[in-house]
């Protein structure tokens, strides 16, 4: 479900983030879906335990996903507030950029760099 490249400069804590958001967003993890226990997704990962929580901390901040106690870490049905957020940001730059003109191609390479550098893996 998750692979995490321990070559990578991204550190592992931001690869599974990344995964996770991913599949959320892409619905292969559904609202309401009952994640994996920190500890058990750090042995299945050969990650240390707190590399994990860091991550669920992460989406859990983000809306992503929702922690209930004992009972476990859950898909969150803000997510879907979250997209429509992204989608809201997406929309009010596409207005920016053309107010003043500019060009589609160019504005969608910044908005690129801009996700690359958040990434940590832009040069």
């Amino acid at each position: 479900m998750f692979v995490i490249d321990a070559t990578s400069s991204v550190p592992p804590f931001e690869q599974l983030r990344v995964q996770f958001a991913q599949q959320i967003q892409d619905r292969t993890l559904p609202v309401g879906h009952k994640l994996p226990t920190i500890r058990g997704l750090a042995t299945e990962l050969g990650l240390a335990v707190n590399t994990v929580a860091r991550t669920y901390r992460e989406l859990e901040e983000a809306g992503l996903i929702e922690t209930r106690g004992r009972a476990g870490s859950f898909v969150s049905a803000a997510g879907e507030h979250v997209r429509e957020r992204v989608r809201r940001a997406a929309a009010d730059y596409a207005g920016v950029v053309a107010s003043v003109g500019f060009d589609a191609g160019e504005a969608l390479r910044i908005a690129e760099s801009a996700l690359a550098a958040r990434r940590g893996d832009a040069g």
